[in-house]
C-alpha cells in the first residue's frame, strides 16, 4: 500500500515497473553484492556477516540500520533458526521490510481546502522542482492547486516555479524579491480561500539548519498559515537528495526538529547507486517517505511504497 496525500492507495503496476527502473543501480550495488557473497558460502559465519556489513554501509542503508540488520540476523543464528548461508539474503529482505514497516504511516485524514502544504530544504535538493511535479501530480486529480513563491532571496527560485504554474497551470502568487516570506504566504492563503483551491503548495529558501535566523522564518510562515487555515499546515515535507546520502541526515534531523516535518520526498532514486539512503532516512527520522523523484519531467514523481522499494532491490 502507497501513502499519499491523498491517503491509501494501491500501487499501480506501471508505477512499479518505473519505481523497479530507478532502483536498478542500487540493486546492483547492494543486492547483486550480497548474491555474490552467499553463493562462495555454505555457512553463516562472522567472517560472512563482516563481508555483509561492508556491503550494506557501502550502498549507504547506514551504520545504525545495517547494526539492526546484523543483530536481527545474528539472533536466528544463534535460535539455530537461520544457518544456511543461501536463506540470508531472505533473512536481510525480511529484516528491512520490517524496519519501513516500523514507521508511522501519518495517513493524511480528510480536510477542508485549502490545504497547505509546506516543502522545505535545503538548496539544490530539487524542492521548486518536486514542487512544479506535484502540483502536476494534483492537478491530474482534478484539483485547483496555488503555488506560493515564498523563497524571495532567490529570484531564479520564483521564476522557475512561474515556469511550473504555466506548465500546470496552477496560479502563482509572488512579491518583489526579499519581501517577507510570511507576507507573501498571507497573499497567497488569503488568494486560495477567495478562489476555494484545493491545495495550497508554499515554496521556502533553502536554508541551511546552522542559519538559526532563517529557521525562525520558517517557524514565523507557521503561525501565519495557521492564523488564516485551521490545522495549516497540514503538511511539511522536507526535500532531500538522494545522491548526498548519508551527509544530509543531520540537516534533516534539524528541521524535523524545528518544523515538525511530515514526510520526505527523496528525489534522484535514479541517478544513485547508493538508494539505500531511503532506509537509513526513514529509520534514523521515523517518518515516512511520500514520494521519490526518478527523473526531470513532471511525471517523474512517484509515491512510494515501502514493500515494493524493497521487493524491487531484490526481485
Amino acid at each position: 500500500m502507497i501513502q499519499t496525500l491523498f491517503g491509501t492507495t494501491e500501487p499501480e503496476p506501471r508505477l512499479l515497473e518505473r519505481l523497479r527502473k530507478a532502483v536498478e543501480s542500487t540493486k546492483t550495488n547492494l543486492i547483486a553484492r550480497v548474491d555474490e557473497l552467499v553463493r562462495e558460502k555454505k555457512e553463516i559465519d562472522a567472517e560472512l556477516l563482516e563481508e555483509l556489513e561492508q556491503i550494506l554501509i557501502g550502498g549507504d542503508v547506514g551504520v545504525g540500520t545495517t547494526q539492526e540488520v546484523l543483530d536481527a540476523v545474528r539472533a536466528q543464528v544463534s535460535r539455530k533458526q537461520l544457518s544456511d548461508a543461501a536463506e540470508l539474503k531472505s533473512a536481510v529482505k525480511f529484516h528491512l521490510q520490517d524496519i519501513f514497516a516500523r514507521i508511522p504511516n501519518g495517513v493524511p485524514q480528510e480536510r477542508i481546502p485549502p490545504v497547505v502544504i509546506f516543502m522545505v530544504g535545503v538548496n539544490g535538493t530539487g524542492k521548486t522542482t518536486t514542487i512544479g511535479k506535484l502540483a502536476f501530480q494534483l492537478g491530474s486529480q482534478g484539483k485547483k492547486v496555488l503555488l506560493c513563491a515564498g523563497d524571495t532571496f532567490r529570484a531564479a527560485a520564483v521564476e522557475q516555479l512561474e515556469v511550473w504554474g504555466q506548465r500546470t497551470s496552477a496560479a502563482v502568487v509572488k512579491q518583489r524579491p526579499g519581501a517577507d516570506p510570511s507576507a507573501v504566504l498571507f497573499d497567497a492563503l488569503t488568494a486560495a480561500k477567495a478562489r476555494r483551491a484545493d491545495y495550497v503548495i508554499v515554496d521556502t529558501a533553502g536554508r541551511l539548519h546552522t542559519k538559526a535566523n532563517l529557521m525562525a522564518e520558517l517557524e514565523k510562515m507557521r503561525r501565519t498559515s495557521q492564523r488564516l487555515i485551521p490545522g495549516a499546515p497540514h503538511e511539511v515535507l522536507l526535500v532531500m537528495d538522494a545522491t548526498t546520502g548519508q551527509n544530509g541526515l543531520e540537516q534533516a534531523k534539524q528541521f524535523a526538529r524545528s518544523m515538525g516535518v511530515t514526510g520526505i520526498v527523496l528525489t534522484k532514486l535514479d541517478g544513485t547507486a547508493k538508494g539505500g539512503v531511503a532506509l537509513a532516512i526513514a529509520r534514523e527520522l521515523q517518518l515516512p517517505i511520500r514520494y521519490v523523484g526518478v527523473g526531470e519531467q513532471q511525471e517523474d514523481l512517484l509515491p512510494f511504497d515501502a514493500e515494493q522499494f524493497v521487493e524491487s532491490l531484490f526481485a
